[in-house]
């Protein structure tokens, strides 16, 4: 595999306004060869997409999706520039999408790590940090380790770092970057709520032989 540098990158980046991360993937993916990595973005639909994430979404729509069996629900917002591309068919389909994703994935909570609040981070942490097979490493390495196992946490309760459903070779971000290039808009999740049927309501179970004696008459 080829030395990826960071002035490579860079020239990626600049190039098509791709993140860092996804600059460097697609580099390692084809050897270093900036031309064929700036297709590889460009069928990715990831090339000009970043350039587009800084732009106010504040037009969209709030789609609502009910699982099979009416025991799951799902509402989702998701915004994009104009209301001339919250019509479309193809916007439409990526909030079914991803209302599909919410659905499907019970552990998933923010739309983003970014908006995980502090107070989770460090309680996650302070899980981590006191697990015993850890009680033994230095403090150096006990950290790294930590570290990492917050992030790949974290990540497990992010909507758009979950593998997409209908495509496990790319995450609901890399999916929403497609559609950002293909309608040419900034599309952004804003929020999400998931309904499941009877959660939280503590169900009264009652002794199994007083239930059979009540119906026999016999109670």
């Amino acid at each position: 595999m080829a030395d990826i540098s960071a002035k490579l990158v860079k020239e990626l980046r600049d190039k098509t306004g791709a993140g860092m991360m996804d600059c460097k993937k697609a580099l390692k993916e084809n050897d270093g060869d900036l031309t064929k990595a700036t297709e590889w973005l460009r069928k990715k639909g990831i090339a000009s997409a970043s350039k587009k994430e800084g732009r106010v979404a504040a037009e969209g729509l709030v789609h609502s999706y009910i699982h099979v069996g009416a025991r799951v629900g799902v509402l989702v917002e998701i915004n994009c520039e104009t209301d001339f591309v919250a019509r479309r068919d193809e916007f439409k389909a990526l909030a079914q999408d991803v209302a599909m994703q919410i659905a499907a994935c019970p552990n998933v909570e923010y739309v983003k790590t970014g908006d995980i609040p502090s107070e989770i981070v460090e309680q996650e942490k302070s899980i981590e940090m006191g697990r015993d097979d850890l009680a033994k490493k230095p403090n150096n390495i006990r950290e790294k380790i930590v570290q990492g196992r917050i992030e790949k946490r974290l990540k497990e309760l992010s909507l758009i770092d979950q593998p997409f459903i209908k495509d496990q070779n790319i995450t609901v971000e890399e999916l929403i970057k497609q559609n950002i290039a293909q309608l040419g808009e900034n599309i952004q999740v804003r929020r999400f709520s998931r309904f499941v049927l009877g959660e939280g309501i503590e169900k009264e179970e009652e002794n199994f032989a007083d239930e059979v004696a009540a119906q026999t008459g016999k109670k």
